[in-house]
């Protein structure tokens, strides 16, 4: 497999988690498991693409497995699945409330 492929798939499972962990800590952020998934893995592969473009050491050694490198992406990943969830979720459950008024 390609390193690319690779760090993507990182970043969709870190994301994934990410939107999760932030959706169990933010209930007003909840967007259910599904969306809670989705958003994250969303954010995970967007943040963490772009994380791999300002820092191109992220990428890791052609042909080689470089574990900071891995860590990288799956922080990265994490955290921005996290920070889109909570944006989407926050924003959602907001407008929700306010049509119900």
């Amino acid at each position: 497999m390609s390193a690319t492929l690779v760090n993507l798939i990182i970043q969709l499972i870190a994301g994934a988690v990410g939107g999760n962990a932030v959706a169990a800590g933010m209930k007003n952020a909840d967007l259910g498991a599904l969306g809670n998934t989705i958003a994250g893995a969303i954010g995970g592969a967007g943040g963490g693409t772009l994380l791999t473009a300002l820092l191109p050491m992220l990428q890791g050694a052609a042909g080689n497995v470089d574990i900071g490198a891995l860590a990288g992406q799956a922080v990265g990943g994490g955290v921005a699945g996290a920070v889109l969830t909570a944006i989407v979720g926050v924003i959602k459950n907001t407008m929700a409330g306010q049509a119900a008024k």
